[in-house]
Formats: structure tokens, C-alpha cells, sequence
């Protein structure tokens, strides 16, 4: 099994590294952030990505929706520190095939890598509950998946506005190229159109912005 590891924490990955290759995997290349990730990802096209949630530039969750859109042959499996419900539930929907806390035993941690490759998702019997009560509840009680979040609607003003190329709403906005086609892929998503001319046809049709003064 070829593995790429994504955590910002350089000893961390040296740690994790020496582990797996001690269990003779190979580890076919290090992420500091999840630009790095995204590109090495393409770059090595490895069996697994070990991702961590809260990284520098492009966080996990962006990293592994835009990996898991092209390289759909790569599993990914979110490595992280954090419990909480609502990262579960975002890396799942995002594309992960997994979801492990860093507080895990050794050799649960080997046995879940072993499932993965059987096609088995990499979840911990209590986090599969946590999943299956989220799937149980009526869909009305659920967060609406198509609301635009404040960031997709500051990319959507621009869009509206005349900024359409990815290196100008990069600078628009402060934010790395790979952030932006995220943004934009998910207002493509949520909205289910099909290309920018149409998103911004279909804004300034429902008001979701103003349109530009002038």
C-alpha cells in the first residue's frame, strides 16, 4: 500500500512515517498543508492519503473534496485530533473514506488500514454510530446541504461582479487558487449548475446578491 501523509506537524509525520514503514508500507511523499497534499496527491497518485483537518493554506476538508473529485482512485482517510461531530460529518460528505483520531491504538489504527484495503471504510465502531444516528434523523432536521456559506457567497459577489478567472478572485480574496475552484465547485454543487456564466445568471435572477452598482 502506498501512502501519502498531509499534517502540518513535522514530527508527527516522522513519527507516523517510521510506523508504517516499520509494517513495511510505502510512504510515498509528506504534505505540510493541503496544497501540498492536493498536489502530491496528483503528482504520486498513492493508494491512501492520511489527512489531517486543520492545516495551513487549504485545510483538510478542502483538500480532500477537491482529491477526492479527481483522483477517484485514491482513499482517503482524515487522520485527526479532533471528535467533534460536525468535522465527521463534512469529511465523509467531502469524500473520506475514513475518519481516525490520532488517539489511537496502534494496532486498531494497522487493522483499519488493513479493512481499507478490502474496500472496508476506516471508522471506529463508536464514530460509525455517530454516522448512522446523523443518517436516522428526518431530513428536515438536518442542515440545509445547499445553503451557500458566507465565504462561497463572497466568491459568488465576485463572480456577479466581473471577476470570473481563478488568480484574480485568489487575489480578490487573499486565498490560494486551489481554495477558490473549492468555493466554486461547491457553489456549482449546491446551486447544480453547470459553469460560472450560469451561476451568475442564476444569482442576480434570485437576488442571492445585489448586482453590481452602475
Amino acid at each position: 500500500m502506498r501512502i501519502l501523509i498531509a499534517d502540518d506537524h513535522a514530527l508527527f509525520r516522522e513519527s507516523l512515517k517510521s510506523l508504517l514503514q516499520a509494517r513495511s508500507y510505502e510512504v510515498v511523499g509528506e504534505a505540510r498543508n493541503g496544497r501540498e497534499a492536493v498536489e502530491l496527491a496528483h503528482r504520486h497518485k498513492p493508494d491512501v492519503v492520511l489527512m489531517d483537518l486543520a492545516m495551513p493554506e487549504l485545510d483538510g476538508l478542502a483538500a480532500t473534496k477537491l482529491i477526492a473529485a479527481d483522483l477517484t482512485t485514491v482513499k482517503i482517510v482524515v487522520l485527526t485530533a479532533s471528535d467533534d461531530d460536525q468535522n465527521l460529518f463534512e469529511a465523509i460528505k467531502a469524500g473520506a473514506q475514513g475518519y481516525l483520531l490520532k488517539n489511537l491504538e496502534a494496532a486498531e489504527f494497522f487493522a483499519q488500514l488493513e479493512g481499507l484495503s478490502r474496500g472496508e471504510p476506516a471508522i471506529t465502531p463508536s464514530l460509525a454510530r455517530k454516522l448512522m444516528r446523523e443518517l436516522a434523523k428526518p431530513a428536515a432536521t438536518r442542515e440545509d446541504p445547499d445553503a451557500l456559506t458566507e465565504r462561497e457567497l463572497d466568491v459568488l459577489r465576485c463572480l456577479v461582479e466581473g471577476v470570473t478567472s481563478n488568480r484574480k478572485l485568489a487575489h480578490r480574496l487573499g486565498v490560494s487558487e486551489n481554495t477558490v475552484k473549492f468555493h466554486v465547485r461547491n457553489i456549482l454543487d449546491k446551486l447544480h449548475l453547470h459553469n460560472r456564466a450560469q451561476v451568475v445568471a442564476f444569482a442576480l435572477r434570485h437576488r442571492i446578491v445585489e448586482p453590481p452598482k452602475g
